[in-house]
């Protein structure tokens, strides 16, 4: 049996930017953190008593006799991809899936690292990542960029640049006291909305041409967050303003991006004392992301009652292995020979 364990992530600033489309052209930016809410990936081969050979638990149950009949996209592909057979598999989230936290790709990870681990194998968050992005973009072929497989693979308060068909990963060198006041200083809000992240991406680039100075903006601003995390003198408000802004471009990359729902909640927070906001992923629905200072937060949180509040906490491991226990796999048909 192998259990895995790999973190959600939000995204602050550069979404979008991500997208192969954009960043080979132009080069791409995100600043982005994993935080201490997980999916958990828990696969072992069935023993050979049963009337079927793989038994799947997601959001559904399935049981099936061969890989072809699999339903979900993800775990049929991820399992030709490794030459998986005969297992038990179940997914358990800390949060609901479709709602901006790159939930899919999260999944993605945690399943390939379980899949090599069953084989006896070690993966690199690097090639955890590349594995996931293939999947997920060559394979499926999903709209979306590359983000979310990166930071769930590699965990941490990163900024993750991108360009010629590539990724590295750069960690974000900000003193502890400080970034634990950014992470007091930021609530999370569950909208009870839920939405496909590939929908919200094949709208914003469906004239990808018109999108680019939006983008560009968008770019831009990773590098002041950056700056203004690194810089002790600055004060970390300017990080809250900063995302107000971001949120601001982003709603202009496509139509599908926010509604009106969502922009009167993002209109109650500013004027109970949140300095910025976004929401989260590529739109739509989910969770809301906001920067208020400690002492404004009761009135914010008073305004925003009708929606679920989600503490959490920055996290730095990334993908894991929890439990190894491998079983050495015979397929089912020479055991019964035997």
């Amino acid at each position: 049996m192998i259990v895995t364990k790999t973190p959600f992530r939000m995204s602050f600033f550069g979404g979008g930017t991500d997208i192969p489309a954009f960043f080979n052209e132009h080069g791409g930016a995100v600043i982005s953190t994993t935080f201490d809410k997980f999916c958990y990936v828990n696969v072992r081969h069935m023993p050979p008593f049963h009337p079927y050979i793989s038994e799947l638990v997601h959001n559904r149950f399935e049981r099936v006799n061969n890989i072809d009949e699999i339903e979900h996209p993800l775990i049929r592909e991820c399992m030709r991809l490794h030459d998986i057979h005969e297992i038990r598999l179940t997914y358990e989230g800390d949060l609901p899936a479709r709602t901006g936290l790159g939930t899919s790709s999260t999944f993605a990870v945690g399943m390939l690292n379980a899949f090599c681990a069953l084989k006896g194998k070690m993966m690199s968050h690097r090639n955890l990542a590349k594995e996931a992005i293939y999947v997920e973009r060559e394979v499926l072929k999903e709209h979306g960029g590359w983000q979310d497989q990166v930071a769930a693979a590699y965990g941490g308060f990163n900024r993750i640049d991108f360009s010629n068909n590539e990724f590295k990963v750069h960690p974000i060198i900000i003193h502890p006291k400080r970034k634990r006041e950014l992470d007091e200083n930021l609530l999370l809000f569950y909208t009870g909305v839920q939405r496909f992240s590939s929908d919200i991406q094949a709208d914003t680039f469906a004239k990808p041409v018109d999108k680019t100075k939006q983008l560009l903006d968008m770019l831009a601003l990773v590098d002041e967050a950056e700056k203004v995390l690194t810089d002790k003198n600055t004060s970390l408000n300017e990080f809250g303003k900063l995302l107000d802004t971001t949120w601001k471009l982003k709603r202009g990359t496509g139509s599908k991006v926010s509604n009106g729902s969502i922009d009167e909640l993002y209109d109650i927070a500013i004027k109970a004392g949140a300095l910025g906001g976004k929401l989260l992923g590529a739109g739509g629905g989910g969770f809301l992301l906001f920067y208020c200072e400690k002492e404004k937060q009761p009135s914010l949180i008073k305004a925003l009652e009708s929606l679920m509040i989600v503490p959490f906490h920055f996290e730095s491991e990334g993908a894991q292995v929890l439990y190894y226990a491998p079983a050495e796999y015979s397929p089912r048909k020479e055991i019964l020979l035997k």
